[in-house]
């Protein structure tokens, strides 16, 4: 932690403003979790960011830094080149914090459990400036998602990866477990949207469109391994089309899966545009050991695989 000790002597004023105000790219937000998280003292107690500062009073700040390298990320680059870099990212393993202040200041992403971008920002703290946005990610995975995810190392490289994207022109496959076994191919063309006062997403006639094919590769009892070609883009959508159609991803809490150590969906290749070569590249993300042993304790019914 990087301490730091202001005696202040100014006029009368709230902490968490003071701190926003004289913090390097200090949000509101990340004023307030500092002093929430007790890492802000004044006069050697812990205060909530409404305190009001007068003069002689001495504040103790600790904040995160680069240097405390929270270990990992080399381990989960598979690819790099000059443009882009490729992850292969755990499941159980969070791309960003909730709070949006990490994107103001990546020092924030330090704060709280570990996730892709803290892991970022201590191995590769350069991937936070140089014109660079979200430490270089252009896309993401759900949390108990494994897989690829494609970094950029550059603005240029940002900008044609997340065009990529948008424009639909990234050939994605995902290898995913289902609760029961669906026909050999499918195409589940249906909207996806949050209703009025519903938390969760899902399908849903005012939602936004989403397409989803799949071809069915290997049976299991009462279950299948699915080759999964998402065509859009929507947050959770490979969950959300399977469980419509009445075979949930195994592992999937949200969506009515059946219960296993880990959920089963895997980002395993990406086709795209290199944007350094412009040749048409294709990366892989081998499947995890324990995603293996999963789908072996399910394909022999020793876990349920039923709803």
């Amino acid at each position: 932690m990087k301490k730091t000790k202001i005696d202040y002597t100014g006029e009368p004023r709230r902490l968490d403003i003071f701190l926003t105000e004289s913090g390097d790219n200090f949000s509101r937000s990340y004023s307030r979790r500092l002093i929430e998280d007790g890492l802000v003292t004044v006069n050697g107690k812990k205060k909530k960011p409404g305190y009001v500062l007068n003069p002689g009073d001495t504040i103790s700040l600790s904040t995160p830094d680069s240097g405390e390298r929270q270990a990992g990320f080399e381990d989960l680059v598979i690819f790099e080149d000059a443009s882009l870099m490729a992850v292969n990212k755990p499941a159980g393993l969070a791309v960003h914090p909730n709070p949006d202040n990490w994107m103001i200041n990546p020092q924030a992403s330090l704060l709280g459990e570990p996730t892709l971008a803290s892991l970022i920002f201590s191995a590769r703290p350069e991937m936070a400036g140089g014109g660079l946005e979200r430490l270089g990610m252009v896309h993401r995975l759900d949390r108990e998602t494994s897989g690829l995810m494609l970094l950029a190392k550059t603005p240029e490289a940002q900008t044609v990866l997340k065009e990529g994207f948008r424009e639909r022109l990234m050939e994605k496959t995902y290898i995913g477990v289902v609760a029961g076994i669906p026909e050999k191919k499918g195409r589940i063309d249906a909207p996806i949207g949050r209703a009025s006062g519903y938390k969760k997403i899902k399908v849903w006639e005012y939602g936004r469109d989403a397409l989803t094919e799949y071809v069915l590769k290997e049976k299991g009892k009462g279950c299948a391994l699915l080759e999964i070609h998402p065509q859009t883009g929507r947050t959770n959508q490979i969950r959300i089309h399977l469980a419509h159609i009445g075979h949930p991803i195994i592992g999937d809490k949200l969506y009515g899966g059946p219960e296993a150590p880990r959920m089963l969906l895997h980002s395993f290749s990406l086709v795209f545009t290199h944007p350094l070569t412009a040749k048409r590249t294709r990366l892989e993300a081998p499947l995890p050991e324990n995603f293996k042993e999963v789908w072996k304790e399910v394909k022999a019914g020793r876990l349920p695989a039923k709803i």
